[in-house]
């Protein structure tokens, strides 16, 4: 019997197994920093291709006179948009409802038969997300620049975004003879399926632990510049890196990843973008938790809440940095009624 065509059959299938998690080329390859350093960007141009409508920002509706009736002399119960023309605040209103519910409407944040009831938790929530978009075009421009950010560069067209994260339930430790798994080896695609702790956001994003991958002191409990603890550090890198569609060099000079000598300007960016995440979470998600009704809670009881992936999704720049803020001012500052909001 001639084994050579089997053979040849077997290896053509363990290579295509071997190859099916892999890019085909040809990909992209832009130079980021100095030659021979190693410091390029790869793209994968049909993947780019692919995701083109995702990152299309849409077109602003004509922008509405400033002056005329206000609009919590018309409206009622408008806590936070109330000095806006009622130009203005239609206008507001309708690209939100575009941006966030397209199918639903007006009708999935408002009550039909009284627009100033507050009884579904959806106006409730919406009207302390118009505050968060306020506070971060405002506060962290570090982060955000004049680009900033509207409703639609985390919804997409979607009620929930489609990249949020929740916390992980406690893990048994010790049950077997594995112990104490550490989170890792979950094949999660929060670390792009990488044996590293699934939740590398509780840490960094909630909690404010140190991100660090080493020290130079002995080991005692609890060090978080361990050998362990820096792989939470690189799980947190590895979304960022996914999250932003980047390699690790687009933040980082090769010479020394630690050292912020010599970095690309990207890496303050990120370093403000962590503390913004963390202050979104802390501020405003994690305070709705009692607003959300049970099926928008996570399993430990927690509300969604934000990452890099929930603003970028596969993108160095959200909407490949359509700045959509400037043609919504009023999504740039807190209004004059903003200090009366339901918190």
């Amino acid at each position: 019997m001639n084994i050579l065509p089997q053979t040849a059959k077997l290896l053509a299938l363990v290579a295509t197994v071997l190859l099916v998690g892999c890019e085909r080329p040809p990909t992209d390859t832009v130079q980021h920093g100095f030659r021979g350093t190693g410091m390029v960007q790869v793209y994968n141009p049909r993947i780019v291709e692919q995701n083109t409508d995702l990152h299309a920002a849409p077109a602003a509706l004509p922008a509405s006179a400033p002056d005329g009736t206000r609009a919590d002399k018309v409206y009622k119960n408008v806590k936070v948009l109330g000095s806006l023309s009622v130009g203005e605040f239609t206008r507001l209103m309708v690209s939100m409802s575009s941006w966030i519910a397209p199918n639903e409407g007006c009708t999935y944040c408002h009550n039909p038969a009284n627009f100033a009831d507050d009884s579904k938790y959806t106006k409730v929530v919406a009207r302390r997300m118009i505050e968060m978009t306020q506070h971060i075009n405002a506060d962290w421009q570090p982060h955000v620049a004049q680009t900033g950010v509207t409703c639609y560069t985390c919804h997409r067209g979607q009620p929930v975004p489609a990249q949020v994260w929740f916390k992980e339930p406690a893990q048994q430790n010790g049950a077997d003879f594995i112990g104490d798994a550490a989170g890792q080896n979950k094949a999660a695609l929060s670390v792009a399926l990488a044996s590293l702790p699934s939740d590398p956001f509780t840490p960094f994003l909630l909690e404010n632990k140190d991100i660090r991958v080493n020290g130079d002191t002995a080991l005692p409990s609890g060090n978080r510049h361990s050998i362990k603890q820096a792989e939470w550090t690189y799980g947190l890198m590895t979304h960022m890196s996914t999250a932003l569609g980047v390699n690790c060099t687009y933040c980082h000079n090769t010479q020394s990843f630690s050292n912020w000598s010599g970095n690309p300007p990207q890496r303050v960016k990120a370093w403000h973008g962590i503390r913004m995440a963390r202050d979104l979470n802390l501020d405003y998600m994690e305070p709705l938790q009692s607003t959300f009704p049970s099926n928008r809670l996570g399993p430990t009881g927690d509300t969604a809440k934000v990452n890099c992936a929930t603003c970028h999704q596969g993108a160095y720049k959200p909407l490949n940095g359509a700045p959509m803020v400037k043609d919504f001012p009023e999504l740039t500052r807190p209004t004059a009624s903003t200090s009366v909001a339901s918190k």
